[in-house]
């Protein structure tokens, strides 16, 4: 049953999709395809990750407020925690809402990954194509008339590991390595190793991964990295302007 809700949800409309499209377009090639659905599917979920975005723009924001509470309240952990939680709640945060985003793109993903290893494509399986959707008289697999996109492609594996640091760059908040002298904290030695590892393991794991699977899923990582990236600029220039607006309102009502 999980695999037929699977099918449906995820599944068929991705294979359905790239096959319109090569159907629709007789000049794309698989690889642009991918990059096409994808981007469809980043704006399907716009308003979703919006809303984490500017979670973790808020929450950067809060950071020194958040120290300060755990050096003042360093010895009281129950007093820390519920100090935080009102933090979270006059700025009107949730810090668990991020985690949706994180499970509506797992089988997104998972998806792909089928659709290039166990598909048949170029062959086109008709058991699940939509009756409406026309079926093409040429699938191009190569990408710009240079990659497979149903091989593996080291140059795409490292644009995706590239990508994922820029990204992961945008994301997490800068953490200071250096303890100028005061008492080395724990959690904060650990914050540091995680930042780290998160900065400069994860691409490389992207870089591993990628480069064992059709570089379909490279060219996915790629492309949804750099609206993600995109999409971290433009909502957070949009945050700065709206604060600057209403600084600028406030300001002049004083």
């Amino acid at each position: 049953m999980i695999s037929n809700l699977f099918n449906s949800l995820f599944f068929n409309p991705i294979y359905n999709g790239l096959i319109f499209l090569m159907s629709s377009f007789s000049w794309l090639d698989m690889g642009m395809a991918v990059i096409l659905v994808t981007i469809l599917v980043k704006l399907l979920i716009f308003p979703l990750t919006k809303k984490s975005i500017k979670l973790q723009i808020a929450q950067k924001k809060i950071e020194p407020e958040i120290k300060k509470i755990k050096e003042e309240y360093k010895d009281k952990k129950e007093e820390q925690a519920h100090k935080i939680m009102d933090l979270y709640k006059e700025n009107d945060l949730n810090p668990l809402s991020s985690i949706l985003i994180m499970f509506i793109q797992i089988p997104i993903i998972f998806a792909l990954y089928f659709v290039f290893l166990k598909g048949g494509l170029p062959d086109i399986n008709y058991e699940i194509l939509y009756s409406f959707i026309k079926v093409p008289e040429n699938i191009n697999m190569i990408f710009i008339g240079l990659i497979d996109v149903t091989q593996k492609s080291l140059f795409l594996a490292i644009l995706a590991g590239i990508s994922q640091y820029i990204q992961i760059q945008l994301i997490l908040p800068k953490v200071s390595l250096k303890s100028n002298g005061q008492k080395r904290d724990f959690k904060e030695d650990l914050m540091k190793s995680m930042n780290l590892q998160m900065k400069f393991v994860m691409p490389l794991i992207i870089i591993m991964i990628a480069y064992h699977l059709p570089s379909a899923i490279a060219l996915y990582w790629i492309t949804s990295n750099i609206f993600m990236i995109s999409q971290e600029i433009f909502v957070k220039r949009r945050m700065e302007d709206k604060e600057s607006k209403t600084y600028n309102i406030e300001g002049q009502k004083s």
